[in-house]
C-alpha cells in the first residue's frame, strides 16, 4: 500500500525546475534522489503514492531501453503508485515502445512546465 502523500522524485539529468515546492503545495512529502540506484533503494524504504522520473534512453543496454525499466519492475509491485515520466522529444520513438508495455499516469516531453505538473497533481488530489 502506498503512503498517501509520499512522492519520490528521481532527477538523473535534470534540465527542468525543482518542483519540490509544487509537490509540497499539494501536500506531498517529496523525497528527491539523483540516481536510479538511489531511487531503487528508496523504494524499499518508502512506498510513494507518486513517482516522478525521467526516461533517459540508453542505446548501450542489451535488454532494455533505460534504467526506468528497473524502476517500473519494482513499482509494479504496488499498483497504487502513479508514475509520471519526463522524456526528450528526440527519443519519443523509443519511449513509445516502453509505453506499449507499461502504463503511466502522465508523460511529458521537455520542456516540462510547472503548469503541466500542477494540472496533473490537481487531478490526483480529486
Amino acid at each position: 500500500m502506498a503512503d498517501d502523500k509520499s512522492l519520490l522524485s528521481i532527477i538523473e539529468l535534470g534540465g527542468y525546475p525543482d518542483f519540490s515546492p509544487l509537490y509540497k503545495k499539494h501536500g506531498y512529502q517529496p523525497t528527491v534522489v539523483y540516481s536510479m540506484r538511489k531511487a531503487l533503494t528508496a523504494l524499499k524504504k518508502i512506498k510513494p503514492s507518486v513517482v516522478v522520473a525521467e526516461f533517459n534512453y540508453q542505446s548501450d543496454f542489451r535488454d532494455r531501453t533505460s534504467s526506468l525499466e528497473s524502476l517500473i519492475a519494482i513499482a509494479q509491485r504496488n499498483l497504487d503508485i502513479k508514475l509520471i515520466v519526463f522524456y526528450e522529444k528526440e527519443y519519443l520513438h523509443q519511449f513509445e515502445k516502453l509505453k506499449e508495455r507499461y502504463s503511466f499516469h502522465a508523460t511529458f516531453a521537455y520542456p516540462v512546465l510547472e503548469t503541466m505538473i500542477e494540472e496533473t497533481l490537481t487531478c490526483l488530489d480529486v
